[in-house]
This record gives structure tokens, C-alpha cells and sequence, in this order.
């Protein structure tokens, strides 16, 4: 009794310390836009900003979207997103609605494939991180150089806030495309090969890939790119409908170049290998598993945040190339 008792006690003790490491952000990323000259003071802004997140949160722990863990560091998250812009905001909810969606469909396949699946793909405050951590940055900037606010993007020269807003879209994009196509491709993908020597492997291979999961990589990236345009257009007004139609297409090329790398770090940096004990494919090297690709170097977390910022990158070298091309 007096066992269990200390084990509630720790739980509940640690489920408060996240409680408060998460208020204490808020208060600090708040209290910073308040300080700002240009800061954005509407009421109704900070109201959605703040509410909405936790909504979603809690929407996300009762539907076993998100754990404990992962819900306050996604209140953390929106929170910076929706502050900084709608377009920030629901380029999220998209990835993260979709996302949700696609992990629980067909679960009891996936369960088969996946020795670490678990019910309703709940995402812990790692997860959460890396998939959020490089657009809640990339927010951050967007927030230092423009201010709260949205903001229309610019293709012909460097302008540092379009630069920022692309990066997140670009990460954004480029996290649900490789979930779409992981999610997709391992029910639905046939003969997947390995993105380094091209080689047959099984399905759930790290660094596999298939047709259709690079088809759906490109419509994850696009429908957040997709997102993205039409909050655009509600905020800014019509006369945005041309010049901002390329976002649907950065979101897409974004998702599928992004899923790439993430597929070329996985073949490379992530132990894939059979279990003969479990007849599925293991991400741990044991003495009974038969190695098929990647060395034991990251985490798929690991992997996920790499290639998410890598895609942020090279969204930014490309946009600094098409301004010169204007220019």
C-alpha cells in the first residue's frame, strides 16, 4: 500500500512539475510580445492563442492523440504558432488532425509491423518536439523580425519575415508528408525499396520507400501548404488568390523532399532489423534480429527533427535562389 501510494505520488508530482514548466513558458514567450513595440495587443487575438491550443490538447487526450506529456508541450507549441499567425496556426492543426487520422487508420495492421505501436499513435512531449520544435522556432523569428500577425509572402526578394513563415511551413509540411507516407505506405505500399541501394525490404523498413508513399508525401505537404493559402486569403483578401497559389506548391515540394531525407537518414543512421523472435521489423540490434540497413546512431525522433530542419534549410537556399533569379 505504502508502495503504491509513493508511486501515485511521484506520477502526480510529475505530471504537475509539466504543468508548471508549461505555464512558465507561456508566461515568458507572453510576457516577450508584450514587451515588443509591435506587438499585437487585440484581445481577440491572445484569446484564441491561448484557448485554442489547450481545446485541441485536451481534444487530443481524449481521442489518445496526445499523452499527458505531449499535450502541454503542444499547448506550448500552438501557443507560439497561433500567436505569431492564423497561417502558422492552421498549417498545424492540419498536419496535426491528418496526421491523427491517418495513425489510427488501420491499427491493428500497423500493430503487426510495429512492435512500438500504440493505440491511437499518442505522441509524448518528445514527439511532440520533434515535429513542432523547428516551426515553433522559425514562429519565434517570424515573431522577432514582423511581429504578430499575417503576413503575405514574398518571392522576388530576401524578406527576412517570408523567409521565417516559410521555413515553419516548410517543416510543417515536411513532417506530414513523411507522416502520410509512412502511415500510408506501410499498410498500402507493395515491394517497398530501400531509398540507398534500391533493394526489396520489408514493410516498416526505416528508409524504405514505395510509390505510393512518396505520392502521399507530396499531398501531406501539399494539403498544409494548401492550408497555408487559404488562411492567406481569408486574412489578406483576394487580391492574394494568384500571387500566394505557389504556397500549395513549396507545401508539396516540401513534404516530398522532406520525407526523402528522412527516408535517406532512416537507411543510413537507424538500425532497421528482423526479429526472428517476433517476425516483424525491430529498430534495436539484438543477437536473435538479422540486420538489414542503418546503423544504430538515431532515434526515429531523432531522424524526424533532422529532417525537418534540414527541409527548413533548404527552403531557405532555395527562396535566397529564386530571389537572385529575379534579381
Amino acid at each position: 500500500m505504502a508502495y503504491r501510494s509513493a508511486m501515485i505520488a511521484s506520477a502526480i508530482m510529475y505530471r504537475l512539475s509539466q504543468v508548471v514548466l508549461c505555464t512558465i513558458g507561456l508566461i515568458a514567450v507572453a510576457s516577450w510580445l508584450l514587451l515588443r513595440d509591435n506587438a499585437s495587443r487585440s484581445p481577440l487575438r491572445w484569446s484564441v492563442s491561448i484557448l485554442l491550443p489547450i481545446i485541441v490538447a485536451v481534444r487530443g487526450m481524449m481521442k489518445k492523440s496526445l499523452d499527458f506529456s505531449g499535450a502541454m508541450l503542444a499547448i506550448l507549441v500552438g501557443f507560439v504558432l497561433t500567436a505569431s499567425s492564423a497561417c502558422f496556426c492552421t498549417s498545424l492543426l492540419t498536419f496535426f488532425i491528418t496526421s491523427s487520422l491517418l495513425t489510427k487508420w488501420k491499427g491493428e495492421e500497423k500493430r503487426k509491423l510495429d512492435p512500438e505501436f500504440r493505440e491511437g499513435g499518442q505522441r509524448n512531449w518528445i514527439q511532440v518536439l520533434c515535429n513542432g520544435g523547428v516551426a515553433s522556432v522559425a514562429s519565434l523569428l517570424y515573431l522577432h523580425w514582423s511581429g504578430m500577425g499575417e503576413r503575405s509572402m514574398v518571392w522576388t526578394t530576401l524578406d527576412l519575415p517570408s523567409l521565417c513563415a516559410g521555413s515553419c511551413l516548410a517543416s510543417l509540411a515536411c513532417c506530414c508528408g513523411d507522416t502520410w507516407a509512412s502511415e500510408v505506405g506501410s499498410v498500402l505500399g507493395k515491394s517497398p525499396r530501400l531509398i540507398t541501394t534500391g533493394r526489396l525490404v520489408p514493410r516498416g523498413t526505416n528508409g524504405a520507400i514505395s510509390a505510393i508513399g512518396l505520392v502521399c508525401s507530396f499531398l501531406g505537404g501539399a494539403i498544409v501548404g494548401l492550408s497555408y493559402y487559404i488562411t492567406v486569403i481569408l486574412f489578406l483578401g483576394a487580391e492574394m488568390l494568384y500571387t500566394q497559389l505557389p504556397l500549395v506548391a513549396v507545401g508539396g515540394l516540401c513534404g516530398l523532399v522532406g520525407s526523402l531525407i528522412d527516408s535517406l537518414l532512416g537507411a543510413t543512421l537507424q538500425f532497421s532489423g528482423f526479429s526472428e523472435e517476433f517476425g516483424q521489423v525491430v529498430t534495436r540490434p539484438d543477437h536473435n534480429v538479422k540486420h538489414i540497413s542503418g546503423y544504430d546512431v538515431l532515434s526515429n525522433h531523432g531522424v524526424n527533427l533532422l529532417s525537418a530542419l534540414l527541409t527548413a534549410l533548404l527552403y531557405v537556399v532555395a527562396a535566397g535562389c529564386v530571389a537572385s533569379w529575379y534579381n
